[in-house]
């Protein structure tokens, strides 16, 4: 897979705070720092976005091959792959060092962002938002189709999230959940998380019901930016996702040794 190269109109700022904010929003069980490196690891859960090494400082990229050894060892010890995240804030040195060493770039993913503050949001049912966990990640299992031995890293992930948060579950007239989706409201943001609609209610119009009442919340919470992340070969969840005004910030992609085929 061939990912491009970070763009040169890049907003930094954004991309910091933002990635701050994703940290938050879905916690590693395991975080350690190597100089600017941050390593996340969480060994009940396989989400690349918690078990990856993040380079968050273009300058940081001295003794790569020490550091990624470190790595390595470490992720050996939760039983999992090293993975390397890129952003624009990773070192141009440490791609191309990753690109000549035998590694190799896969899942690109966008970070989108709509101004939600006086966006006319489409006037669909309202949902209020759950606090059960519990209920929430059953409804989440049942949506997505993921592995039911996932329960209780779900449940420790969501519970583990500090910024206040809504969980939201669409049923049908029967109980039965139809969608799900996590936002995660920190300060003026608010982070909408793994929305996911189940396979025989999709292009209903429930995925527009349940992420409007998600930013309505959110915007009634006191959050002005939203922000999402979706991997950029998901068609369906894109044109959504600009129906509500959402436009890319920047991309991130993953690298790990060997073919990513």
């Amino acid at each position: 897979m061939t990912v491009d190269k970070p763009k040169n109109n890049v907003n930094f700022p954004l991309v910091r705070r933002l990635e701050a904010v994703s940290f938050r929003a879905w916690p590693a069980s395991s975080v350690v720092y190597d100089g600017s490196w941050q390593v996340r690891m969480t060994g009940s859960h396989p989400s690349k976005r918690i078990n990856c090494v993040v380079p968050l400082d273009p300058s940081d990229y001295g003794n790569t091959d020490i550091r990624l050894e470190k790595a390595r060892k470490r992720f050996e010890d939760y039983g999992r792959p090293l993975l390397v995240r890129e952003t624009p804030l990773m070192p141009p040195q440490l791609r191309e060092h990753l690109s000549k060493s035998g590694w190799s770039a896969f899942e690109e993913v966008k970070v989108m962002t709509a101004d939600i503050s006086s966006a006319e949001l489409p006037e669909t049912i309202s949902h209020l938002p759950s606090q059960d966990v519990g209920r929430f990640v059953e409804a989440h299992l049942k949506v997505s189709g993921d592995d039911a031995g996932l329960r209780p890293a779900i449940a420790e992930i969501v519970s583990s999230i500090v910024p206040p948060l809504g969980l939201f579950i669409k049923e049908d007239v029967e109980g039965e959940p139809q969608a799900t989706v996590i936002c995660v409201q920190d300060i003026d943001l608010a982070g909408i998380l793994s929305l996911d609609v189940a396979e025989d209610s999709r292009r209903l119009g429930i995925a527009t019901q349940v992420l409007t009442s998600a930013l309505r919340w959110a915007r009634l919470s006191g959050a002005k930016l939203a922000w999402l992340q979706v991997v950029s070969t998901n068609e369906p969840a894109l044109a959504l996702y600009e129906k509500f005004g959402f436009t890319e910030a920047y991309t991130y992609a993953y690298w790990r040794k060997g073919d990513a085929q």
